[in-house]
């Protein structure tokens, strides 16, 4: 199972994943040419890939949808209500309907040699959902764009092995800095975006002895910086109750603008 950060927070998203011959793109919140590049240093092409999986259509995750659906038609699997306001967003362009694959959080669907799980966020949003990817008995998820979690979220990434993990803001930053007050509440609220101390607790919460890889995405430019959600993260599981540290298995943390490390496993 592969998986890699071709460009992950707060101004645009696209992570490929997948295994053998079958990969996929999930979300395509930056241009069609910079999914293209990315894919390409990779050693994959965007007319490749077995589709796109969309968690939800604020536009920092469908920026690019528009341009590679109608330059190589590729299936799109999504949430019925999530399909409808991507059609309503007018700057991603006409999409051809029929590309559209409804799915439903909770029913695993197959793409090509992947088993695809969809399952439930809090986030605000119409219809949003997080994405686990298995193959060979191995699981990658991509879970972003939570403003909470609860016990089904940790019950859903209990087996999980490769991990890409929303650590959105730093708590102080987000409270001292410049954004308007409704939007410091929106991002803090349950159906925000999850801070670096939550990420730290829900990893803590689901780490195994089979863990590898945790990846912190979605980071704010704003609210956060790369060392500062690596280190918070590193101390919420070394505080906390589950029998593991910060320094037990590899933490990065994707990069706004760059393709980030290939992971593995």
């Amino acid at each position: 199972m592969e998986l890699c950060s071709i460009a992950s927070g707060s101004s645009g998203n696209c992570i490929m994943v997948g295994a053998h011959d079958s990969h996929l793109i999930i979300d395509a919140g930056i241009s069609g040419k910079r999914i293209e590049q990315g894919l390409n240093s990779l050693g994959h092409k965007t007319s490749e890939m077995k589709g796109v999986l969309v968690t939800h259509e604020h536009i920092d995750h469908i920026s690019g949808l528009g341009v590679i659906a109608r330059r190589y038609g590729l299936p799109i699997y999504t949430t019925a209500g999530t399909m409808q306001a991507i059609l309503q967003t007018k700057s991603v362009g006409k999409i051809d309907e029929s590309l559209f694959h409804i799915i439903e959080p909770d029913h695993k669907f197959m793409i090509g040699e992947l088993e695809i799980e969809p399952i439930q966020i809090s986030h605000d949003a119409a219809d949003p959902v997080a994405y686990l990817v298995r193959c060979d008995g191995r699981t990658a998820g991509v879970v972003t764009d939570l403003g909470t979690y609860d016990q089904y979220m940790i019950d859903k990434l209990r087996d999980i092995h490769v991990l890409l993990l929303e650590a959105n803001h730093d708590v102080n930053m987000l409270q001292m800095g410049p954004y308007p007050y409704p939007l410091k509440q929106r991002i803090l609220g349950d159906r925000g975006h999850l801070s670096n101390e939550l990420s730290g607790q829900l990893l803590g919460s689901v780490l195994h002895d089979n863990f590898n890889t945790v990846v912190l995405g979605h980071l704010s430019k704003e609210n956060n910086y790369a060392e500062l959600a690596y280190e918070t993260v590193r101390l919420e599981v070394t505080m906390g109750d589950c029998p593991y540290t910060g320094n037990d298995f590899p933490i990065h943390v994707a990069k706004r603008d760059q393709v980030s490390e290939l992971i593995a496993v």
